[in-house]
Parts: C-alpha cells; structure tokens; sequence
C-alpha cells in the first residue's frame, strides 16, 4: 500500500506519521525535548536535539513503509536559525517563535517610524515573535557572525529549511511561501523578499533561501534505501488550516497546542486587520496563494505543561481535566497567561504571567481553572477583533491536543455561545502537511479533497447559565492595568 509521510515539527516534540491515501494513520512515532530558557523571556532549542528528534522518528516508520509517494514537511513557524553555509552548522541555538529578548529592538525600530512599512508589506506587526529581529540579534551577538553575514557564508531558515538542509546534505535551501510569510522580510503582495525590508532589519538578501510554492517539488531525501521526493511544505497553523479543509473564504480553525492560532481564510483577499490581528498566507496549492487572517495566542499547552511540571498539580496532562470545574467556577481567581508576553489582539511582549484574587480558601482546582479560562478569554478577545474586522463566527473548529480535554470544550461553547466542532481526528496538522504533498505529487486535488470530506465530528453544544460575564469583566480589566503599565 503507498504511503504518504508528514514530518510534523513541533515546539516540544516531533512526529512523524505515515497515512494512507485515504489519510487513515497507518504508523506513528513521536520524540519529545526540551526546551531552553536561558534569561527571561528567551526561548531556544539545542539544534542536535531538534535533529535528534527528527532522526528519531522518520527512521522507524520509514521502515514500516513499503511505498512512500511523497514527503510533507510541516514545522513550528518563526523559530530561526542561523548556521554556517560550508559546514552546516548553527552559529547559535534555534530561537523559538516565543522568544520575546527583541522587544527593545522592536521598540526602537517603531519609534524611528518602520512599523507601518513592514505591516503594509507583510500584513504582520513589528513583535519580537517574528523571524527578522532574531536573525539580527544572532548577527550582532554571535563574535564574527555579521562579518561572515556580510561576505555570503551563513545561511538563514525556518526550521523547514533547517530540516531539508540538514537532511539532504545542503543540497535543499528552499522554503515555502507560508514559512516565508512570517518571517517580516516577505512581501505577501509581490510574493518576494522585500529589499526594503532587508535593509531595515540590516540582514543580508544572501542568507536567504528560495521561496516556493507549499506543493512544490523540493527535492529528494535520502534515507537508507528509500528515496523519496519531498513535494510538500508548510507552516503548521497554515497546515491544520488545509487538514480541516478550509480551502474556501470564510472557513476558519483553531489549533490548541503549545500556543493557539486561529485562522480564517480569505481567498484572493489580503484583509489589512485594524484590530491587531494578522494577515498572512494561508497556503500556496494548485497554482494558487490563498491569504487568510490570523489569531496568535502565545501560550496555551504550556500553561498545562507548567502546571504539570512546576507546579506538579498533576502527574500527566490528561489529567487536567480531573481539576477542571465542569461550570468554570475559579472562586474569584484569575489568570494572565503571559509566559513570554501577550498575542493577539493585545501585543505585548513585557507582560508576564501571573494569579490574582488567590485566597485562604483557593485551591488547586480554582487555579487551574482560571488557567483554561483564561485560554477561553483569548479566544473572545480575538473574535471580538474579527468582528471589527468584518468577519462573523458562526462557529468554531477546532483541534490539536487540548481538543481530547472534553471539559475544556464544553467550557469553551459554553463561553463563546456557539458550537465548538471536533474533528474525529486531531491530528490537523499532520494531515495537512500529508495533504499538501498528495497534492504535489498528484495523489490529491483540492475538489476531490472538498468532496470526499466526510470525517465525523463530535459538536458541543453551548448550555444555558454557565458564562459569567463578570468574572469575564474582572479580568479584562486586570489585563488592562498590565498592559498600561508596560507600555
């Protein structure tokens, strides 16, 4: 039987996974690492162990594979790295798409008035969540790195070119026009890197590779025996986005995994947002670039991460649900989830977490509810933005691994007063990358993928007297005196 592979590079973990042509999972192996905070607010990954991981699960299932038709590659986006071009070796550790230390940098580039040309060709804002100030900081950080910039010799990738790089030897140094997109050097308009861009970030055009499409011919990879043609990369919020088939204007999805991203396809239409959120492409398929509009919420499994691991509230993430009120009564306490700053529609990278309204009486359950509430708070705020921007959600979609938290769904209806949908699989992301190669290798068409979308879904229902506006109130509002006093 052929098979289809995603190699799904996640913030913690990589999966690989081999579907079959009708997307079913026949293999699957997954390979978690740590990451790395070296100072407040900085996010980084140790390249080998990212590597390690890689290795770890392609090899074993590409074993288990008899008939390989094409690779998918999908990938945490932003995160940068920079390595040297003759020996393929980082200057410096990945740093992550959290990664908050160019909030200074980002600062000073708005005060001299770039803000408005970098969102007017890229559709994003000037945040230290983007690729472009990373890339500058290991420039001037790392001893030599700008004068070997400068004279060709080191090279810049998302970890998609990260990836092909170091997996065929250097012989691949491309990326697709979703991961380029996010970058803050890209024109979503001209669909190229901008000059003027380069210029303002001071990153030379040579560190850059080339741009194609999500469905492109990338090249081979080798491994063992096999050679197999990689025909599909994205990013992974634009990879859930064609794993739930939104491949028509309107339809949108949100994905809860180490952060949550919701996403609205636009079609032909690059929306310029006026309420802070981002306008990005959606994917690059059939000969066609699809914009869409972008929610980004920093932190969301990384908050059931810390409460697992730091605080030890329990012993595995599944268990969260155990110490979840099923109403989402706190008890008065309220969370801001801001590890390393505040997405959309706020944007602010100095804000950190924290309680507020702790008693003698608060115990673990109210905290880790106000934990996933606070989640919940995100994703009003960010449907309040997408009204103002003229979009109406009927209702949500959504997937990734706090989707199984059947709790957390029902609060999340509850609160939004809407019908939450649950794809039977989860595994959105993966798929999508899946999706993209079949259709690069001609396995798939985007009809036939529309027509063929039958997969059941499990719907949550909103329930009457269960949303406490107040509490809802209180914490905007606690929010607020946190943003006012770091801007």
């Amino acid at each position: 039987m052929s098979e289809l592979i995603a190699i799904d590079q996640g913030t913690t973990s990589t999966r690989t996974v081999a579907f079959d042509k009708d997307l079913n999972i026949m293999h699957s192996e997954q390979k978690e690492y740590p990451l790395i905070y070296p100072n407040d607010g900085w996010v980084e990954i140790e390249p080998k162990e990212l590597m390690r991981s890689i290795y770890a699960t392609i090899d074993p299932v590409l074993d288990a594979c008899s008939d390989v038709s094409a690779i998918g590659i999908t990938n945490q986006r932003e995160t940068t790295l920079v390595w040297d071009a003759d020996s393929g070796e980082p200057i410096y550790n990945a740093i992550v798409w959290q990664d908050r230390r160019t909030a200074d940098q980002c600062m000073q580039l708005k005060r001299n008035g770039h803000e408005e040309a970098i969102k007017k060709a890229t559709g994003l804002l000037l945040d230290p969540y983007f690729s472009s100030t990373k890339i500058s900081w290991i420039l001037d950080n790392v001893a030599g790195a700008r004068n070997k910039a400068n004279a060709g010799k080191l090279r810049f990738g998302t970890v998609d070119t990260y990836l092909m790089w170091q997996l065929t030897d250097g012989n691949i140094y491309k990326t697709d026009v979703t991961n380029a997109s996010r970058t803050n050097l890209y024109n979503i308009h001209l669909n190229q890197w901008d000059p003027e861009l380069l210029k303002i970030f001071n990153i030379p055009s040579s560190m850059l590779p080339e741009v194609h499409s999500s469905d492109s011919n990338y090249g081979t990879l080798i491994r063992g025996d096999k050679s197999i043609q990689i025909t599909g990369v994205i990013g992974d919020q634009q990879s859930a986005l064609v794993g739930q088939r939104c491949f028509q204007s309107g339809q949108m999805k949100a994905t809860f995994g180490t952060g949550c991203f919701l996403m609205v396809n636009t079609g032909d239409e690059s929306l310029q947002s006026t309420s802070g959120l981002l306008s990005t492409l959606g994917y690059g398929l059939s000969g066609n670039i699809s914009h869409a509009l972008e929610g980004s919420i920093f932190s969301a499994g990384t908050i059931i991460q810390w409460l697992r691991d730091n605080m030890e509230f329990f012993s595995d993430s599944a268990h969260s649900i155990d110490l979840l009120d099923v109403k989402g009564e706190s008890n008065g306490v309220l969370f801001i989830p801001g590890f390393t700053g505040i997405g959309a529609p706020h944007w602010n990278a100095e804000i950190r977490a924290g309680f507020y309204g702790i008693t003698r009486d608060s115990t673990k359950q109210d905290m880790v509810t106000a934990a996933f509430k606070s989640l919940i708070y995100q994703v009003m705020d960010i449907r309040e933005a997408l009204k103002v921007d003229g979009i109406e959600v009927k209702h949500l979609s959504i997937d990734g691994g706090m989707a199984a938290n059947t709790s957390f769904c029902q609060l999340l209806a509850d609160f939004l007063g809407q019908e939450v949908h649950v794809p039977s699989s989860l595994e959105s992301t993966a798929i999508g990358a899946a999706i993209t190669a079949g259709i690069g290798a001609n396995v798939f068409s985007i009809d036939d993928l529309q027509k063929t979308h039958s997969g059941s879904a499990t719907i949550y229902h909103p329930r009457d007297s269960v949303f406490d506006q107040k509490d809802l109130t209180e914490w905007r509002k606690l929010l607020r005196l946190l943003l006012d006093a770091y801007n």
